[in-house]
């Protein structure tokens, strides 16, 4: 047996503090905005080099400031087309035509590029009469739309209508064929009728590409409709830079132009991050 006054004791020491850990908080932080500025950086790099170069070549005597003025004065004349309201008035009659045009292409072209994609019957019916349309240019109809239409809202917006639809009917409709056969052949073994089929897999699958042909159509809709409103219109960002050619007012043309520029840019970021919603199952393997 063994004694219990034998057994050694354990000393039992004052409770121990733990130590508070490093404040990471601040330098993770300020990481964070490092990488953030970096890439920020990274992606104006180039836009900051064209704008240097711009502002630079007519100053230098390189081109003729006539023509093409410093950008320091072009972005001048933007803020007084903006502060006089005029820059506003031109936008909202553009936005007001190129957003009705992609919308009825969106509503219109992508359930008729499923059916097509979808329904073998219906392709080989339509594929001759697609084939015609789709090698025909838009502003090359632009008279017959003004015969047929006439000079109104109706002729630009049924143009934007007309030239948004082939991009995104063609991306549709090769988005459901491109498929991958495998997943079809699964989802028919696991017994998935042709309805459920096509909700689970095939428009899930072809999200991507639709949303590729939604995003060339959006920048469609802004360069149909600033040539069609060069003709017969009486507001717009393509009247804007027309009338300002017309009346020499170089600095306002450019204007123009750039404002073009940025809703485009400004169009394609909301349709990117539209896809991104409706496809956060993919997984980016890009590099880097």
């Amino acid at each position: 047996m063994v004694d219990i006054a034998e057994r050694p004791t354990r000393l039992v020491g004052p409770p121990t503090v733990p130590r508070a850990a490093p404040d990471s908080a601040v330098p993770g932080r300020a990481g964070r905005l490092l990488g953030i500025g970096a890439k920020v950086l990274h992606r104006t790099v180039a836009i900051a080099a064209l704008a240097a170069i711009w502002e630079g070549a007519p100053r230098l005597g390189l081109v003729d400031r006539v023509f093409l003025p410093p950008l320091s004065e072009v972005l001048v004349a933007w803020w007084e087309l903006l502060r006089s309201g005029q820059l506003a008035e031109h936008v909202g009659a553009s936005l007001t035509r190129s957003l009705a045009g992609l919308g009825l292409a969106v509503l219109t072209a992508i359930p008729l590029g499923l059916l097509i994609g979808w329904y073998r019957p219906l392709a080989e019916l339509l594929s001759p009469l697609l084939e015609v349309f789709r090698n025909t240019a838009a502003l090359a109809l632009l008279p017959v739309f003004v015969l047929i239409l006439g000079l109104g809202e109706t002729s630009k917006i049924a143009l934007v209508l007309y030239a948004c639809s082939w991009p995104i009917l063609l991306n549709t409709i090769a988005g459901v064929k491109g498929v991958d056969p495998l997943l079809i052949r699964s989802a028919r073994s696991m017994g998935l009728n042709h309805l459920r089929l096509f909700q689970k897999v095939i428009l899930p699958a072809a999200v991507p590409t639709i949303f590729t042909g939604v995003r060339l159509a959006g920048a469609y809709s802004i360069l149909v409709l600033v040539a069609a409103e060069m003709v017969g219109a009486k507001a717009g960002l393509g009247y804007l830079i027309n009338y300002a050619q017309y009346n020499f007012a170089i600095a306002d043309m450019y204007s123009g132009i750039i404002t073009i520029s940025a809703i485009g840019l400004v169009v394609n970021q909301l349709l990117v991050a539209l896809e991104r919603r409706f496809s956060t199952w993919r997984v980016d393997v890009s590099a880097g």
